[in-house]
């Protein structure tokens, strides 16, 4: 009985570690397009285009 315990308890996380990596990494992309977004309109204030 301890062991199917320890067994689902060990899915279980593992199953949440997989999730939590898909979420940083569209946190990621997030804050990657935003970086993008703002060099693009410092470039064109820098070229007098704001």
């Amino acid at each position: 009985m301890k062991r199917i315990a320890a067994l689902m308890m060990v899915a279980v996380l593992a199953a949440m570690s997989l999730t939590a990596c898909n979420t940083v990494r569209g946190v990621g992309q997030d804050v990657s397009a935003a970086g993008d977004k703002v060099a693009d309109k410092a470039q064109d204030c820098k070229d007098m285009k704001c």
